[in-house]
């Protein structure tokens, strides 16, 4: 009789150590995040083993912290075992190559440091970030002497024509609608007729470093992203450009968006989808406008990266 309590004791014990695994197993812990911030780069990363790594380049004034303010991911990537890495690299529309080999070097580095999963990389971008994020996926798809090779590559609204860019800024600066418009435009033709002139005088140039020429339907600096998942993410939204800023549907980056979808499909890119919202771009104030990280949805984002 007197063995009785320990029996019952163990037997209890037994049953709640078995509650608690069913508990953990239907509820699992969201896995704490290491944050490290280096004056190029913050890096959110999962204490646990990380299984892939999304890179995230901003729009042209953003750093890091701008993109964690309008893209908050953090949270459900590190639930799915992925680092985040949001890189301080901004205000190009175009790369040298000296450029895209001294940012593989950068990136392959700090893979290396923080021993972060190459062969299960994603590269993404807004607006100016989404042309560096496709360049520099191309070029270390394409150079073998990296292991960081990504497995997929995305852009939301991203100025992919240089051509096309040039056309729409004399058009802004001709109709003199908007002021942010003008100001903006007067600053690119200035950037891209010091740096390729006209596009009437040598188209070549501009195929040169542009992700995409639709006058010609030049794609080759893509090429090596041929057997990459690509998405192309944007918000065609003409109603608030005609608004807002007076803009017909040609002047919009979907349409090349869209334009180049269907060039890299014609050419055989197996793995690319064209992905147009509808209202769905707000900043993180607030205020309503489709040129924004918003319009990517983040959980189907993690599906596609987790596939």
């Amino acid at each position: 009789m007197n063995k009785l309590p320990g029996i019952l004791w163990i037997l209890l014990l037994f049953l709640s150590c078995q509650n608690a695994e069913k508990k953990n197993a239907e509820n699992p812990a969201t896995s704490e995040i290491q944050e490290i911030i280096k004056e190029s780069y913050e890096l959110s990363k999962p204490t646990g083993n990380v299984q892939k790594l999304l890179i995230l380049f901003g729009g042209f004034p953003e750093k890091a912290e701008e993109i964690k303010r309008e893209f908050t991911i953090r949270e459900i990537a590190s639930e799915n075992q992925i680092a985040v890495l949001y890189m301080n690299y901004n205000q190009k529309l175009w790369l040298e190559e000296s450029e895209k080999q001294q940012l593989a070097e950068l990136l392959q580095n700090i893979c290396t440091e923080h021993q972060l999963p190459v062969h299960e990389t994603y590269i993404g971008g807004f607006s100016s970030g989404g042309n560096v994020a496709l360049l520099i996926g191309a070029f270390m798809a394409e150079n073998k002497g990296f292991t960081l090779a990504p497995r997929g590559v995305f852009i939301v609204d991203s100025p992919i024509d240089l051509v096309a860019l040039y056309r729409s800024s004399e058009k802004n600066i001709a109709r003199n609608f908007s002021e942010v418009s003008v100001q903006e435009s007067t600053w690119l033709l200035e950037t891209l007729g010091k740096q390729f002139g006209n596009p009437d005088d040598d188209l070549s140039v501009y195929e040169k470093y542009a992700i995409y020429t639709s006058k010609t339907g030049h794609i080759d600096n893509l090429k090596a992203l041929k057997n990459t998942k690509i998405r192309l993410y944007t918000e065609p939204d003409t109603l608030w450009w005609k608004e807002n800023r007076k803009a017909d549907y040609d002047q919009l980056n979907a349409c090349y968006i869209k334009l180049l979808s269907e060039s890299l499909v014609h050419a055989g890119f197996s793995q690319v989808e064209y992905i147009a919202t509808e209202k769905k771009g707000y900043r993180a104030n607030g205020d309503r406008h489709p040129h924004s990280w918003s319009i990517v949805d983040k959980k189907e984002l993690i599906t596609w990266m987790m596939e």
